[in-house]
């Protein structure tokens, strides 16, 4: 079998503070895009303003520069999906959505996929929540060795 056309695909809303992310977070997305991590598939800037309403605009209608990253389905999160993720914004907030396909997972998906396997479940852990728990393990071991 040859391998799916697509990975598995993640919605990520990525807030900031500001009207929009600072050049570092587009850098490290380009960089993951350019190291073949991760496939940029689309990019929507959504804000929640004082009254609670969600705005939505493709990035490239909302006057941030996102450099080398190449979108490759521009307008593929739905009105529904950008809608449901800007109501968990914070009041007078902005985030972007980001349309990410997981390429790393790509050949994995489809050899499960050709065993006739499937996911069961699949779970995040936000970065700094696995920061927080590891340096306490680390601190708890050298605690235990050092008693």
């Amino acid at each position: 079998m040859d391998d799916l056309e697509y990975g598995p695909v993640e919605l990520v809303l990525a807030g900031f503070r500001g009207d929009k992310p600072s050049a570092g977070v587009l850098d490290a997305l380009a960089e993951l895009a350019e190291a073949g991590t991760i496939r940029v598939i689309d990019l929507v800037h959504v804000t929640r303003d004082a009254d609670g309403r969600v705005a939505f605009f493709e990035v490239d209608e909302s006057g941030i520069d996102i450099g080398v990253i190449d979108l490759v389905a521009g307008g593929l999160a739905s009105h529904e999906d950008v809608t449901e993720l800007g109501s968990r914004l914070p009041v007078g907030a902005a985030a972007v959505l980001l349309v990410v396909e997981h390429l790393w997972a790509k050949r994995l998906a489809s050899r499960l996929v050709e065993a006739e396997g499937f996911v069961v479940d699949s779970v995040r852990i936000p970065a700094p929540v696995v920061n927080l728990v590891a340096a306490a393990a680390a601190e708890a071991t050298a605690q235990a060795g050092g008693s």
